[in-house]
């Protein structure tokens, strides 16, 4: 092999997240509606009958399917599925920051402004109930935040007697928020607070 064969693998390559093929993708969207001349974010509570995260609060959204154009239209796609609506009733769909997760996922999320509100018919096999909270209620009332760390675990055969330090090699210790908004009876948190807190995070820069 030459050293213009090995150049000319690379001459085309459009970099992404290293192994990201091995990783979940998925959209969602925070849904913005406007009530009473206020502006309210829109939250689904998941059906208890769902085999993942039954009964937590989530925005809509759903894993990326093939045949998907792309992030944005799955995440419309996902939308008018789980709320009944038409695709023309979501308007202003635009990205947030994507989310790398450490447990093997990329999340895209947008922002979008659903229009008659009162014509949502929410597919009651997934979305247990929907609800609504003020913006303003977030802007004004920061969220709670905890760490977690990550703590790293080698498999029993792990080749320890390859790496200088063998067992008392010293693993770099990582750690990530967990961000909780509490509004009346209900707890928002995980992945839906932390793309929750980043959308409020850029408003507030303007």
């Amino acid at each position: 092999m030459k050293i213009e064969d090995v150049v000319s693998k690379f001459q085309n390559n459009k970099p992404v997240i290293l192994g990201s093929s091995q990783f979940s993708q998925y959209s969602i969207l925070l849904p913005l509606v406007e009530t009473e001349k206020e502006i309210h974010v829109l939250f689904e509570v998941r059906s208890k009958s769902l085999r993942r995260q039954p009964g937590e609060i989530c925005f809509p959204g759903g894993r990326i399917d093939q045949s998907d154009k792309s992030e944005k239209f799955t995440a419309i796609r996902e939308t008018t599925e789980e709320l009944g609506i038409n695709q023309n009733q979501i308007k202003n769909v635009m990205p947030l920051d994507y989310i790398v997760s450490p447990f093997g996922m990329i999340i895209y999320p947008f922002i979008g402004v659903i229009t008659n509100v009162n014509d949502l018919r929410p597919n009651q096999s997934e979305v247990e109930e929907i609800f609504t909270v003020p913006l303003s209620f977030f802007i004004s009332n920061p969220p709670e935040t905890y760490k977690i760390n990550l703590r790293i675990e080698p498999e029993d055969d792990f080749p320890y007697e390859s790496i200088i330090g063998g067992e008392n090699y010293q693993w770099q210790l990582r750690s990530m928020k967990e961000h909780f908004y509490y509004y009346q009876d209900k707890v928002i948190w995980g992945l839906t607070a932390r793309v929750l807190n980043h959308f409020i995070e850029k408003i507030k820069e303007s």
